[in-house]
């Protein structure tokens, strides 16, 4: 029989550990980050390039929590945690359920553990310990204690309740509705969670291809947990459509707290109700278009919404037909993302064009003001650059310099702003930057063509070298990279119009997988499943679906239906928001409710064998995070090539940055 004495005995304790250990924020073992851990090929913690080199430089990075997750799983409660990249490699762990510990040895063999007695009612908490005890080591005064505690989730997904915006008129007298599009992740708060930055589209929303007039863009802070921060209406000099409003979310300024920069204009209201500009201007042309005004970008406060500084948006609109035509389409197309151009600090790239010219701008926030860093212009002596972008971005230190560069499509623009190199094989719908071929040092680069001597290329991301190419029968809208069948090394490619299905040794493998949208590291080995929609053209909207590729069959597996939740942006069957939200390195997935009274964010059920740091302190991976939302999104990927027999990936040389809450 249990004594009740013991058990009040053991929750008291267990209550004194949590007030007692380092807040959910604080990213332990900060000392035991300083060192600098080379990969394979020598590459560097932040290089990733090619040479023995290391590359010291120390990455500002957010100082998250444990990041805790309780999951319904068919044997009990999945607990899943994070490794923080300031962390031993094999510090272990104690899972706590209702206050009392469930497992004999410190666990150091993975960050989840399936508890077989865990119900739905249980609450769960995690303890880092050293040789079987609490570890003594210190951080930043206080001895590195329990984490927060969670309560079990009814599902294998909780639900995020949105501020869903009321219907508003439109130009012609219809009704328009709103709906929840892409979405961001950043600590907004400084409280060491990942809080959501989400996009609000209304149903008359255009492609830059088409007339018309749209209403306003919408853009919420909110807390995982659902709690509304603030709103900001873009206005209506920001026309609503995939392509007008990419926006970034990062600490810029090192302060622990994440910020919002967007493009904006006259008439945007920030999230204390203060307008930007002249409230009354009004730019739309008879179209519906709006290629006359003042462009601003702005950069809010991730907690208020309030607008910290704005400068005239940059790269400038100019001569509407330098862009590839003069009707207002290719001129409006916009791409943000974040870089660390210096080795150590976050930039914010803001970019326009890439059917013909292309421009890049890259920014500083520091000390509550915004200064440009460098603009690249394809027409400055830059002419083999045009073109040459895609509808998507991605940032990478692929010269191995320890700066980031920016993989625009078939080019790169190098750390300083100057051209690294073009290919010449232009402009593409899909772009994948990673690993991709462990054999070869440095990164490699995945991208289908729409024209030009290429349907599809793999090169050398430093160089441009090309790796392996195929031809193809149209424009190849659709391609995907990922490590799927265990009898190739590395990852396999595969494309759309005839390209096929591939080893990235050149060995074609069959015609291209039935999944071709985006990925997901889900279950408990290293391979990535596909993350897809089923698309209903009828009533014009898809359901998401996660499938898993069975080498011994040929086929694809359903492993996850997510009804009762709705894709985004047509046919590219985006959810809001996918990656490495939450507990271990497994990845995550946040889809819109069908009624977008809701976000459902699924988390795994799958126990894993497998312990990797978590990914968001990879900077190249934290950046992918903070680019997804802009053109055609694409799955986030590290710096170290993830997969079946992987390296241990080098330790991250971050420096975690807690906001002050005094």
């Amino acid at each position: 029989m249990t004594n009740p004495d013991t058990n009040e005995t053991r929750l008291r304790r267990y209550r004194r550990e949590i007030l007692s250990g380092v807040a959910a924020g604080t990213a332990a073992f900060a000392a035991s980050g300083a060192a600098t851990a080379s990969g394979r090929n020598g590459r560097s913690t932040v290089g990733n390039g090619k040479g023995d080199e290391k590359n010291e430089s120390t990455r500002q990075m957010e100082a998250l929590g444990r990041g805790l997750v309780a999951v319904p799983a068919e044997d009990g409660v999945l607990v899943r945690w994070r490794l923080l990249g300031t962390e031993p490699a094999d510090l272990g762990f104690h899972v706590y359920r209702d206050g009392e510990r469930v497992n004999d040895e410190p666990i150091t063999e993975s960050t989840n553990f399936l508890d077989p007695e865990g119900t739905t009612d249980s609450t769960y908490a995690v303890r880092a310990v050293g040789n079987g005890r609490a570890s003594g080591r210190k951080d930043g005064g206080r001895k590195p204690g329990m984490s927060e505690s969670v309560e079990v989730w009814d599902n294998q997904y909780t639900e995020i309740p949105l501020n869903k915006p009321d219907p508003v008129e439109g130009e012609n007298g219809e009704t328009v509705t709103y709906h929840a599009n892409d979405a961001s992740v950043a600590d907004l708060t400084g409280d060491g969670t990942l809080d959501i930055v989400q996009k609000w589209s209304p149903s008359n929303a255009k492609d830059n291809a088409f007339e018309g007039h749209t209403s306003d863009v919408l853009i919420d802070g909110y807390t995982i947990e659902g709690e509304h921060l603030w709103r900001i209406n873009l206005g209506q000099n920001i026309r609503a459509g995939a392509h007008y409003t990419p926006f970034a979310v990062y600490d810029f300024d090192g302060d622990g707290k994440a910020e919002l920069a967007v493009r904006t204009s006259d008439g945007a209201t920030d999230g204390t109700g203060a307008v930007i500009g002249d409230p009354d201007a009004d730019y739309a042309n008879e179209a519906g278009r709006i290629l006359e005004g003042p462009e601003y970008l702005t950069v809010f406060d991730g907690e208020t919404g309030e607008e910290l500084a704005t400068k005239d948006f940059e790269p400038a609109r100019g001569d509407d037909c330098d862009w590839g035509d003069c009707y207002g389409n290719r001129v409006d197309r916009f791409l943000a993302g974040v870089a660390y151009l210096d080795g150590e600090r976050p930039s914010i790239v803001m970019t326009r064009g890439y059917y013909a010219k292309s421009m890049l701008a890259a920014w500083d926030f520091r000390d509550g003001d915004l200064e440009t860093r460098w603009i690249f212009d394809s027409d400055d002596g830059n002419e083999e650059y045009e073109s040459q972008g895609n509808h998507q971005l991605a940032t990478a230190d692929v010269d191995g310099d320890g700066k980031d560069e920016i993989v625009y499509g078939a080019m790169v623009v190098d750390h300083d702003g100057t051209g690294l190199y073009s290919t010449g094989w232009n402009h593409g719908d899909t772009l994948h930057v990673s690993d991709f071929v462990p054999s070869r040092e440095g990164l490699e680069v995945f991208q289908p063509h729409e024209w030009g001597p290429h349907g599809a290329t793999l090169r050398d991301a430093g160089t441009g070298e090309l790796l392996w190419s195929e031809e193809a029968d149209a424009d190849v809208g659709r391609g995907m990279i990922a490590d799927v069948d265990p009898n190739y090394e590395g990852a396999e490619l595969w494309a759309s119009h005839g390209v096929g299905f591939w080893s990235n040794e050149g060995d074609r493998l069959g015609p291209a997988l039935d999944s071709i949208n985006s990925a997901l590291w889900w279950t408990g080995d290293l391979h990535r499943e596909l993350l897809d929609h089923d698309w209903d053209s009828e009533e014009n909207y898809g359901v998401g679906r996660l499938t898993k590729w069975n080498p011994e069959t040929q086929e694809l597996d359903l492993l996850k239906s997510f009804d009762g939740t709705r894709s985004n942006n047509w046919t590219k069957g985006n959810p809001c928001l996918s990656g490495d939200i939450l507990g271990d390195w497994r990845e995550e997935v946040i889809w819109r409710r069908e009624d977008d009274e809701a976000l459902r964010l699924y988390a795994t059920p799958h126990e894993t064998d497998h312990r990797l740091y978590t990914l968001l302190h990879d900077s190249q991976y934290r950046t992918a995070l903070a680019w997804q939302n802009a053109g055609y999104n694409q799955p986030p990927w590290p710096s170290y090539f993830l997969g079946h027999g992987m390296d241990d990936p080098p330790k991250p040389n971050i420096d975690p940055v807690s906001a002050d809450r005094d």
